[in-house]
């Protein structure tokens, strides 16, 4: 089974994930054919990009593949990690990214969606930041684009909480551009793409490029980025982060002990 599926149609090309079994994990293979199919729409100068799951699906993606982090004594969520790798080939892809949403968005897949240029929803999707529920550190660059994406209030209680937000509260906050009934979440979509290719690609992809410099401009010394790397370290070095990865490998609950 292809790991996803592409297609590309008078200007618009579609990347649909395709592993429902392991819940769209990010795996680094699956990541890596999403951006080897978006390096081939690039090509062909697509003028959007949707970015799906297959129909039906109760979670839209699980964001990453734990089995894949480290247990310990290495960054997680460095600056070559595959989730790093796909939300920059998302933010400087020349064309408008659109995600096209139906159930549940977990972990770092919320930063995937959220790096995408516009959100489309049905109305049973939900979205959950879950890094501390694994005890994983999150790093600075991922948590600037939860901070493009909704208020720092509200960032903080999906990182501290980690409890799903609904797509209609999610619609109120601005964290999606449209929630729509699960039968015309195609349609919608489709849509915002006609409106799209109706205008000029090119002052469309440099005002892309505009946004994405100006929401990367935060004023940060090296040693605040020092000590913001410090205190990762303390994280991924803990007990706490062994004991989260493991009890998700295990199926259990896991016991954090702060340590």
């Amino acid at each position: 089974m292809s790991l996803i599926l592409s297609s590309y149609e008078n200007g618009v090309a579609t990347v649909t994930m395709n592993q429902p079994r392991k819940l769209n994990a990010l795996s680094e293979p699956l990541i890596h054919a999403m951006m080897e199919a978006m390096a081939g729409f690039r090509e062909r100068k697509a003028r959007a990009l949707v970015l799906r799951a297959m129909d039906g699906v109760k979670v839209w993606s699980a964001g990453h593949d734990v089995k894949e982090l480290p247990l310990s004594r290495r960054d997680p969520l460095g600056w070559d990690d595959p989730l790093r790798m796909v939300v920059r080939e998302i933010e400087t892809f020349p064309a408008p990214v659109i995600a096209m949403v139906e159930g549940g968005v977990w972990g770092g897949a919320c930063e995937v969606t959220f790096a995408c240029d516009m959100v489309v929803a049905e109305r049973d999707a939900t979205f959950a930041v879950t890094p501390a529920k694994l005890g994983v550190p999150y790093n600075t660059t991922g948590l600037l684009n939860f901070m493009h994406a909704a208020s720092r209030m509200i960032v903080r209680e999906m990182a501290f909480t980690a409890q799903p937000v609904s797509a209609a509260r999610a619609e109120m906050l601005g964290i999606v551009n449209y929630v729509v009934e699960k039968a015309d979440l195609q349609s919608k979509v489709d849509e915002l793409v006609g409106h799209v290719l109706n205008n000029a690609p090119l002052s469309i992809a440099v005002i892309k490029e505009q946004f994405r410099t100006m929401e990367s401009a935060h004023s940060i010394t090296p040693r605040m980025f020092e000590r913001i790397q410090g205190m990762r370290r303390e994280v991924y070095d803990s007990d706490d982060y062994r004991e989260g990865l493991t009890a998700f490998l295990e199926k259990r609950k896991p016991t954090f002990t702060g340590t």
